[in-house]
């Protein structure tokens, strides 16, 4: 809220500027357009007009109280100056340039000065001296009462813009402040819901695949290394229970310490090792190492050793083709095998390893997944993820 009420003074000020040299510079203006025959006026005013224009700069810039007294005490003063019958003043060029100074120019002080008790203490002062004045010095070209309601209205009016404004400004602020929040509130869903997500992904694409094996007392598998990846998976369940987040490091084995970017070569090595312990033979194709992003090389190791893991559970048989590419702006992967297949159009979308597993992961780093399978004729996957 401190931030927000200083983005409002900062506002207001700098429209007490715009409105304040406006009308200062009309004041002038006015004076340069009729000239008076006596030169006089012009030129001991100029002096008055630049400390006004000067101290409406800074008064925008700084909400200056002394400037703001400065203003209003030389504004009077250029007021009294233009009636001087001695330097020639009285004149209806004169008076229309006190009255555009004692209605305008001055009362737009008000505008970032009504937010304490010694500001409006000095501009309802300085706007006294500045309604007497201008009266009594353009009465000879001006009827007084048509002056004193040009002044008057000239500074209610500004005050009533001030507090619309300040009114306005502050629900403004507190709209944003409501939207702020709730923004806070959705994105903390949001990551709520994604770190459930990456949870349910990480036991679907470890816990649950060793009791899948359990459940088929391990038929094609090694007894050391079921036991080998019951305890990573027992490891992965102690750092979710104490609260971790654990990040991928290749499939079926999890670290909390993150990495900016990891040798593609070497991970790719440790999912084929992977599935070689657990009876999957994987022939790998096209290039072997690459540089990823982090998270993109998480999604796209963790989604290639899920296609892998659907060809060891679903397909009939013992081994994979992975060909891995890539050009200038992708890296592809393509996992192939020459099983039963099945109808695309009978797969139920909502099923967690396809849907979470492999096509969510792809896409939210910017990729995208292709598959093609007939029963009958095996199966294809096709990954794809950006570079950068």
């Amino acid at each position: 809220m401190a931030l927000s009420t200083s983005g409002q003074r900062r506002f207001l000020a700098r429209t007490t500027r715009l409105v304040g040299l406006s009308f200062v510079g009309a004041s002038f203006i006015t004076l340069l357009l009729d000239i008076p025959t006596d030169l006089d006026v012009l030129a001991a005013a100029l002096p008055l007009f630049a400390v006004m224009a000067t101290g409406f700069t800074v008064v925008g810039r700084t909400r200056s109280l002394p400037w703001t007294a400065t203003i209003l005490v030389t504004g009077v003063a250029t007021i009294l100056l233009l009636s001087l019958d001695a330097l020639g003043g009285g004149a209806d060029s004169t008076s229309t340039a006190a009255l555009l100074l004692g209605s305008a120019a001055l009362p737009s002080l008000v505008i970032c000065n009504l937010d304490s008790l010694a500001r409006i203490v000095t501009v309802a002062t300085g706007a006294a001296l500045v309604v007497v004045t201008t009266v009594l010095t353009t009465v000879r070209a001006v009827p007084w009462l048509e002056s004193l309601l040009s002044v008057v209205v000239g500074w209610s009016i500004l005050t009533g813009v001030t507090v619309w404004l300040s009114v306005s400004i502050s629900r403004a602020l507190d709209r944003i402040s409501r939207l702020g929040r709730a923004h806070l509130a959705e994105r903390q869903a949001t990551e709520t819901e994604a770190q459930r997500r990456q949870g349910a992904r990480l036991l679907h694409d470890t816990v649950l695949a060793t009791l899948t094996l359990l459940a088929h007392s391990g038929v094609g598998v090694r007894p050391d290394a079921l036991r080998a990846q019951a305890a990573e998976d027992a490891r992965l369940l102690r750092q979710l229970r104490l609260g971790g987040t654990p990040m991928p490091r290749s499939s079926g084995a999890y670290t909390l310490e993150a990495t900016e970017t990891s040798d593609l070569g070497h991970t790719l090595e440790s999912v084929k090792q992977r599935f070689d312990r657990m009876g999957l033979t994987v022939s790998w194709h096209g290039a072997g190492r690459l540089l990823l992003p982090s998270d993109v090389l998480d999604a796209f190791l963790l989604s290639l050793a899920e296609c892998l893991e659907n060809v060891r559970r679903h397909s009939g048989v013992s081994n994979a083709e992975v060909t891995i590419t890539q050009d200038d702006t992708t890296v592809r992967a393509m996992v192939t095998d020459t099983g039963v297949g099945f109808d695309l159009d009978q797969v139920d979308s909502a099923r967690l390893g396809l849907a979470e597993s492999v096509v969510a992961r792809i896409r939210e780093v910017g990729g995208r997944t292709r598959l093609f399978s007939a029963p009958g004729s095996g199966t294809t996957v096709v990954l794809e993820v950006p570079k950068a």
